[in-house]
């Protein structure tokens, strides 16, 4: 494991306590809903994608990419929906769950990426007009 990778991971399981830590700041500044909506859109998604073994081509990067906010986003709605049925929720708790996950998820490899296994941004396909 490479240092560029533990850096990943560690950026990645503090991102979320960052946010956490920026709702202490005075309401309305931007230094407060910034992190915050950056960690809930990006952070839960980047820690189940990256770090990927290996370096990732450029479908695979983009593939990661385009995954991280719909799997934030979704996970987020999760655990909001969950918070909600114990009648627990609170912007404080539903930080510090999904800080926690994405904490314990920056620990392990990222989840596979069929672009990154496949190769599929690399393979160029040769038309019928090129061959003659």
């Amino acid at each position: 494991m490479s240092v560029n990778q533990n850096s990943i991971r560690v950026a990645v399981a503090l991102s979320g306590w960052v946010a956490l830590a920026a709702t202490l700041l005075p309401d309305a500044w931007p230094a407060r809903w910034i992190p915050v909506l950056l960690f809930v859109t990006f952070g839960p998604g980047f820690a189940l994608l990256y770090p990927q073994p290996g370096a990732l081509r450029p479908g695979a990067r983009l593939e990661a990419l385009a995954l991280a906010a719909p799997l934030s986003l979704s996970f987020g709605a999760l655990v909001s929906t969950c918070l909600f049925l114990v009648k627990g929720f609170s912007a404080t708790a539903f930080l510090i769950s999904l800080a926690v996950f994405s904490s314990v998820a920056a620990a392990f490899p990222g989840l596979p990426l069929p672009a990154a296994t496949r190769g599929a941004a690399e393979r160029t396909r040769a038309r019928p007009d090129a061959r003659k």
